[in-house]
């Protein structure tokens, strides 16, 4: 992988912010609500008392939502920015939601979200390929939480989109995910067999999986994948 610097990708969604929480709203976009949504839903299968990590919030709605249904949520994101504005929309759910500036490439603060016990569940939400360096984020989720509690992330297809003609091969690039957005974001596609090593080399093993596409056509723009966490002996 040829990196994009977390600094680099921190500077874009701090100047994406802004435009990503008006055109996500309070119910998200299309896309997200037909596409990335039901799948996550399905697969995380949210409970009311449960106690539930959400990786790279963004404005929260995700958050919001299992708020709704009686979960207790922790809820990151490295952009300051994205947080304070995730903290201003969801503000009647503050009582369930605690919001933390935290990047997923670093351990310390990672660690640092631990609370008074193991979390139950862990959701990331169209992010993975936002990530410089996917592996702490996948240690550090394992390590915080129960024996048997399940990860579910969504992240982009890697075998249909990419803007380039490698999959083997770890790399990244610059694209958009919104039109109109203010500045390009930095990706990073690995491939499936990268993907899951993330999930088997941190005590994972994969017990449900889907691909999803936009507008019902054949080749589909996301895997959504549930990982659990293997009781240790």
């Amino acid at each position: 992988m040829e990196p994009f610097s977390v600094d680099e990708s921190r500077r874009v969604w701090e100047a994406n912010a802004a435009f990503w929480d008006d055109s996500m709203g309070d119910e998200s976009n299309r896309f997200h609500r037909e596409v990335v949504r039901p799948g996550v839903n399905q697969l995380l299968n949210v409970r009311p008392g449960e106690y539930i990590l959400d990786a790279a919030c963004g404005n929260g709605n995700y958050s919001a939502y299992m708020a709704q249904l009686g979960a207790r949520v922790v809820a990151f994101d490295y952009s300051a920015n994205m947080i304070a504005l995730a903290q201003k929309r969801q503000s009647r759910y503050l009582d369930h939601i605690r919001f933390c500036v935290a990047d997923a490439t670093d351990e310390e603060q990672l660690m640092a979200l631990r609370g008074e016990k193991p979390f139950d569940k862990a959701v990331s939400n169209m992010a993975v390929m936002d990530i410089t360096d996917a592996a702490p984020l996948f240690r550090c989720v394992s390590c915080l939480l129960a024996d048997g509690g399940i990860f579910v992330f969504a992240t982009q297809h890697p075998c249909f989109v990419t803007l380039t003609d490698r999959y083997l091969t770890p790399h990244s690039y610059y694209d958009i995910a919104i039109e109109g957005q203010p500045q390009k974001q930095c990706y990073y596609h690995r491939s499936l067999q990268d993907i899951f090593a993330l999930c088997f080399d941190n005590g994972f093993v994969i017990d449900g999986f889907l691909e999803e596409s936009f507008g019902g056509k054949e080749k589909p723009d996301v895997i959504i994948v549930r990982a659990k966490k293997i009781a240790r002996g």
